[in-house]
């Protein structure tokens, strides 16, 4: 069943090959979007999940390009904007998280987490926004994080970034509002993932005790999320987050 039919749409999903990326891939195709998987260098993921969606009934393809790289997101949107005639729904789910204390952080950690997380988001952004302003309808949802919200100890660089993810929407909230453009953020709490995985026991009981559910969250319960701010039916919402936490930060 379609709760919200995308049919007809194509949506890009940066960074889809994993996790909670894998799973909006998954759920976009299941309401009818036709779904580019973009992936940096992890093809053999990347082709799993594009299996998944046709496992299921949908269709997509693979796309390997850097979103720190200006010039590549532009042309990869062009490309799939010129093939497909249309590029309805963008989300910016790529990112690298790097902890560690303020005093400790490096430089080249804190260059990397805002090229990939902030850089990569607003250039996914301008460039479909140019897109969707033509055909007068869009929907771009950035994958913030709880941290982003709330802060976290030893997470300053990454909150920072995903932090920055809230004001961009905001802003391009009111820049385009005006012409069916929609930008949202998403803000999940602790979801099972490959990099929540990677947790000690210690940390992850700290974080279910901090949890009012007392759990942690599903990739495909953010991706449910995604779905509904990408639908038609979220058209009177834009310039909002939408938190995915568990009770986590309310």
């Amino acid at each position: 069943m379609k709760l919200f039919d995308l049919s007809g749409k194509v949506a890009l999903i940066t960074g889809g090959s994993r996790g909670i990326g894998r799973a909006t891939c998954l759920a976009l195709a299941r309401q009818g979007a036709y779904v580019v998987i973009n992936y940096v260098s992890n093809v053999a993921a990347a082709d799993e999940t594009l299996a998944a969606v046709r496992a299921e009934g949908g269709d997509g393809e693979v796309m390997p390009f850097n979103v720190a790289d200006a010039d590549a997101v532009g042309k990869a949107v062009d490309d799939v904007n010129t093939r497909k005639q249309g590029l309805h729904i963008a989300v910016a789910n790529a990112g690298v998280a790097i902890d560690g204390l303020l005093l400790r952080l490096k430089d080249a950690d804190v260059d990397q987490m805002l090229s990939v997380n902030v850089k990569g988001a607003l250039y996914l952004a301008k460039s479909v926004t140019r897109v969707m302003l033509r055909q007068k309808y869009g929907r771009v949802i950035f994958i913030s994080s709880v941290v982003g919200e709330s802060g976290n100890v030893g997470q300053v660089g990454y909150a920072a970034s995903k932090g920055a993810l809230l004001s961009i929407a905001k802003s391009l909230a009111k820049e385009y509002g005006s012409r069916n453009v929609t930008y949202n953020c998403v803000t999940p709490g602790f979801i099972a993932t490959d990099m929540t995985a990677k947790i000690s026991d210690a940390m992850r009981q700290n974080i279910l005790d901090m949890t009012p559910v007392g759990r942690l969250g599903t990739p495909e319960e953010v991706a449910a999320s995604v779905a509904y701010l990408a639908s038609a039916e979220a058209g009177f919402v834009t310039g909002t987050a939408l938190r995915i936490n568990g009770g986590l930060y309310v």
